[in-house]
């Protein structure tokens, strides 16, 4: 916890944030769909995906880097296909478009997938997968992300930290989701370390010459290293094809940076895939995912991916969500801009 820390209840931090974007170019639409993602990531423990990046996504709507008042426009690409274009603008209402067609698709057709390009940042995957399993759906989702990490046994960065999210229903609301970056840390993290002028352990990054680094700054110059290595940076490629390959988005070595407000926007891309689960089963989906999932707890030690967000979500209803006093004034600051 932070020294002298704020604590603002969920409604008051979004507001907040709406305003800071709003005053810089921001329409209230977006304004307010963005705040609601930033601040369910932070209550959720994301940090990184949090409050920290309010000033660079206000800074990137003044240059134009980011169209504030861009509105995705959705197009059938097929029975089971919607393809979606964010328009330069937040990920945010191209994730919430893209969300929407899955749910009049997948019913119908079983299987459906999105796929959104000329996008931006967005955020926690888990959150965006969790809203289809609510309407009762198991959800796959890729994103690719400006280059951060090496191919396995090259040198400079290529792919993005390119994160995999997914979740399945479950009968009492508790959703199954699982959200991971295939860096061994996720970037944002390292970014909030660097704002908040704290170290990073050793092992999650190599500065610009290859070595390793517990300087987040210098790991922000230099590459990410992969989860599982050689398997990791696999993986990375398997999302870059899924999620800018696929979709005409920029390759993550083509896409400008997440974190300052110059150059070109960074145009990436984001692929959601829905299933209706049952279709093919002669038994109740979230039945047998329970059996699976009681035969996991059941072993001593064992926690379920993704569990500790209804705890924090809890704590945040009752007690409000952190702010550190250094991030509330960098707000506060651009609402009155």
């Amino acid at each position: 916890m932070h020294d002298n820390a704020i604590r603002l209840m969920p409604a008051d931090a979004e507001a907040l944030v709406s305003r800071a974007l709003e005053a810089n170019r921001v329409t209230p639409e977006n304004a307010a769909c963005v705040a609601r993602a930033l601040v369910a990531a932070e209550i959720d423990g994301q940090v990184g995906h949090g409050f920290s990046r309010v000033a660079a996504y206000a800074a990137q709507a003044r240059s134009g880097k980011v169209d504030g008042a861009a509105a995705p426009r959705v197009e059938r690409a097929g029975t089971a296909l919607a393809a979606v274009d964010a328009g330069n603008g937040f990920a945010f209402p191209a994730i919430d478009a893209a969300i929407e067609a899955l749910g009049q698709m997948t019913p119908e057709t079983g299987i459906a997938g999105a796929l959104i390009r000329r996008s931006h940042h967005c955020g926690q995957l888990g959150a965006h997968v969790e809203r289809l399993a609510e309407r009762g759906l198991v959800a796959l989702m890729v994103a690719n992300s400006p280059p951060a990490m090496a191919p396995w046994g090259g040198f400079g960065p290529l792919f993005g930290t390119n994160p995999i999210a997914f979740a399945a229903p479950r009968a009492n609301g508790m959703h199954l989701v699982i959200d991971l970056s295939l860096s061994k840390k996720a970037r944002g993290k390292v970014m909030a370390a660097a704002k908040a002028g704290e170290p990073i352990p050793e092992g999650w990054a190599l500065d610009a010459e290859g070595r390793p680094t517990t300087d987040p700054h210098a790991a922000l110059k230099g590459t990410m290293l992969p989860v599982g290595d050689a398997k990791g940076a696999a993986l990375a490629l398997i999302v870059e094809i899924l999620s800018a390959t696929l979709t005409g988005a920029n390759h993550s070595y083509e896409a400008t940076s997440f974190f300052d407000a110059e150059g070109d926007p960074p145009g990436v891309g984001q692929t959601l895939i829905a299933f209706a689960p049952g279709r093919a089963l002669q038994e109740d989906f979230t039945t047998r995912l329970e059996h699976l999932l009681s035969a996991m707890t059941a072993q001593d030690g064992v926690r379920l991916p993704g569990s500790g967000r209804f705890d924090r979500r809890a704590a945040a209803s009752r007690d409000g969500v952190v702010i550190a006093p250094k991030l509330h004034a960098e707000i506060l600051d651009l609402v009155t801009a």
